[in-house]
């Protein structure tokens, strides 16, 4: 019987060269993988995630807040327990240095920018600033950048705008019409030492760290599969789950090269990473991501973004549950 020929597009990851260059592959397919950006473009284009809920793809890494719409909805999709993103809510929070903020309480009444309501890195720092931080993110003016990519019903007591085209948000944050930013890409005139902008979190390194003893290292992105592949071959969904597995595993023997990384302190801030987040923050699997997906899951609800949150065996594969 011939193998079945699959398509999975993900990003250009560190822990994914191995299954993009051919070193690792999955078992029982013929399996092409494809680098996709998604708001920066890679060697297959960009918008990954729409192109994958539109059907171009076998399978592909989302974010998770796509995929709790989606699947809450009865899209034909299901995920496998595999995390190729992870983002801290705190280093990625930017401010206008006149606008005199400098606590997250500073924030309240003022104008923040966001890609959109639904970006799973802006639904975790509204959830951060309310259950870490104490401070209510519906007393924030939201202005999102562009359109929300899946449509839905905004909640009606929250203050969210659309920015207007012609300016950057990157001009808007330098000249103060937002005074704040929180992004998973920020924008280069943002983090390039521009002095009229700085971090909401200026040793964002500690704050994390202690962070991440909370509440561990959140999940931005998993990878998903048709489920028209799934029926027709449900074994591929374990396949595939191992085949990241060992991709995640061959990077990580990569980094004992001390020269691995254009980093040249690269091996002493991995020992320093270690000292404080163990040998491996990217775990993999439902076991030890749970309780991440299911407050990520609470926040989204929360904010209105879905409508229930999902069971681990409504949102993986049923061969991944025990994983």
């Amino acid at each position: 019987m011939a193998k079945p020929r699959l398509v999975l597009a993900v990003s250009h990851y560190d822990r994914l060269v191995p299954l993009l260059d051919g070193t690792v592959s999955a078992e029982g397919m013929d399996l092409t993988v494809l680098a996709v950006g998604q708001s920066i473009p890679a060697r297959g284009g960009s918008r990954r995630h729409e192109r994958m809920l539109q059907g171009e793809f076998d399978a592909a890494e989302i974010g998770v807040s796509p995929y709790v719409m989606v699947k809450t909805r009865g899209a034909p999709f299901t995920a496998i327990p595999i995390f190729p993103r992870r983002l801290f809510s705190q280093s990625l929070v930017y401010c206008n240095r006149a606008s005199g903020i400098q606590t997250p309480a500073d924030l309240i009444g003022r104008k923040v920018a966001v890609r959109s309501y639904q970006n799973s890195l802006c639904i975790l720092f509204r959830g951060d600033l309310e259950h870490v931080y104490g401070v209510p993110w519906k007393a924030v003016h939201w202005v999102t950048s562009g359109p929300e990519p899946i449509e839905f019903d905004l909640p009606p007591d929250v203050n969210v705008e659309r920015a207007s085209e012609g300016r950057s948000i990157a001009d808007r944050l330098l000249s103060g019409e937002v005074d704040a930013l929180a992004m998973p890409h920020p924008p280069a005139a943002v983090v390039t030492g521009e002095p009229k902008v700085g971090r909401l979190f200026p040793d964002a390194f500690a704050e994390e760290a202690k962070y991440f003893q909370r509440f561990g290292y959140p999940i931005m992105h998993l990878v998903a599969i048709k489920d028209e592949v799934l029926k027709q071959h449900p074994w591929v969904a374990k396949s595939i789950y191992d085949a990241f597995e060992r991709s995640f595993a061959v990077a990580r023997d990569y980094y004992s090269d001390p020269n691995w990384s254009m980093l040249p302190w690269g091996p002493q801030a991995r020992e320093r990473q270690e000292s404080l987040l163990g040998s491996d923050p990217w775990p993999n699997g439902v076991a030890k991501n749970q309780a991440n997906m299911e407050r990520f899951m609470a926040l989204a609800r929360e904010q209105g973004v879905i409508s229930r949150t999902l069971s681990m065996e409504e949102m993986f594969h049923a061969s991944t549950l025990d994983t």
